[in-house]
């Protein structure tokens, strides 16, 4: 990467680390065999590495290979567990449960099935963006098949209780289906463990390459079956028909294997630089608040706002070095704040000025220094042509000042 700029955007994906590029390579061209192709040595070769690759991930998880399905990525295994559930099962229940700030896959999915004549409830969350349990087990019905939540949220990394989740689930005899895209290989992942029977995540995510993913589908203790939702070949066992991406899916066992072995490590360094970016934003910077859960949330992000500062413009005064996320997304010409913030309770003002800092494997502590420097410049600088923020400190009370509109 350029030495000037600096990479703070993992969460929207992550660079592909070196060593997963070397094992990818030969697959291009030496080996450029179809996993499929059963009668010569080039098919052979390629059928062995998917093999080996679906044994470095199922290692990662602690799962066995066989319930390992592969898919273009995370999307895809979130579509394909969603509505492949509803249609396998809607003799039991058409009901799904999952929480307003999930990940659009997964959001976009249900709504589609309440299109096909299902029915979903999406829970609300706490102020620090986690699960009342409470609700959630109140929510079930006799139609609920499967309930949906994901392990760590991307814009807040709050980590969901998966454990009592699970427990809720097998206590009611109720799938459990998680988007585990931003957690698995940044954190330990242990889906039988927690009592999790479909998982989604995908390569790009873990320093892997972009267009493969994976959805883990348990076997035993329940047997879950899925409807396919690509026919044409049977491929996956079934589950999911397509040529595999053998090259894609060599570098996501690589990724598996290296995450494996280093992710602890890794962990702890990125925790300590997160919190030193976000102890000099706080203590240096007024008005400056963290959204969701400091005690439950994944070591490598943090969501920040700067009040009375708007996030896309704050952007502005540095994105030509710096990628970040703010918490606003363009929609149709105008300015939408994040559908996740607002569902932890935040105002359009707070929501609309937060920046997304999501930490990864090749960044340094003197990256971190720079970005300080360089976000906190921005606020002083927007902040100094703020009428709002020159009457904020004048000591106005801008909750009681009524706006005209023009």
């Amino acid at each position: 990467m350029s030495q000037n700029k600096i990479y703070l955007d993992n969460n929207a994906t992550t660079p592909c680390d070196p060593r997963v590029v070397e094992a990818m390579l030969p697959y291009f061209y030496e080996h450029p065999g179809n996993a499929a192709s059963r009668n010569h040595p080039f098919g052979w070769e390629a059928e062995s590495a998917v093999d080996k690759a679906r044994e470095q991930i199922a290692d990662l998880l602690q799962v066995d290979a066989k319930e390992i399905i592969f898919t273009s990525g995370a999307t895809e295994a979130d579509n394909l567990a969603l509505k492949g559930v509803y249609e396998m099962y809607s003799r039991k229940g058409n009901h799904i449960i999952t929480l307003q700030t999930e990940h659009k896959a997964v959001l976009d999915a249900c709504k589609k099935i309440e299109k096909m004549g299902g029915e979903v409830t999406f829970l609300k969350v706490q102020r620090d963006g986690l699960v009342d349990l409470a609700e959630l087990e109140a929510a079930i019905t006799d139609k609920t098949i499967l309930i949906s939540i994901m392990y760590a949220n991307n814009e807040t990394g709050v980590i969901q209780p998966m454990k009592e989740i699970g427990q809720i689930c097998e206590k009611h005899g109720v799938l459990f289906m998680s988007d585990a895209t931003q957690a698995v290989g940044k954190v330990p992942v242990y889906p039988k463990e927690l009592g999790i029977h479909l998982m989604a995540f995908t390569g790009h995510k873990m320093y892997g390459p972009k267009g493969v993913g994976a959805l883990f589908v348990n076997r035993k203790n329940p047997r879950v079956k899925v409807t396919s939702q690509m026919d044409g070949g049977g491929h996956e066992r079934g589950m999911r028909s397509g040529t595999l991406n053998v090259p894609g899916i060599v570098g996501f066992g690589k990724a598996a294997e290296i995450a494996k072995s280093e992710m602890e490590d890794e962990a702890v360094r990125l925790a300590k630089l997160r919190d030193k970016l976000e102890h000099a934003f706080l203590s240096q910077v007024e008005e400056t608040y963290v959204n969701g859960s400091i005690e439950h949330r994944m070591p490598h992000v943090t969501n920040i706002s700067f009040k009375h500062v708007e996030g896309e413009g704050l952007m502005m005064t540095f994105n030509q070095n710096l990628a970040l996320s703010s918490g606003s997304a363009c929609t149709s010409a105008s300015l939408e704040p994040s559908y996740v913030l607002i569902a932890l309770g935040l105002g359009d003002d707070l929501a609309h000025s937060s920046l997304r800092f999501s930490l990864g494997r090749f960044n340094t502590e003197e990256e971190i220094d720079r970005v300080i420097d360089s976000v906190s410049q921005g606020v002083q600088h927007m902040r100094d042509l703020s009428p709002i923020w020159e009457m904020y400190k004048d000591g106005v009370d801008l909750e009681s000042v009524v706006w005209q509109e023009h």
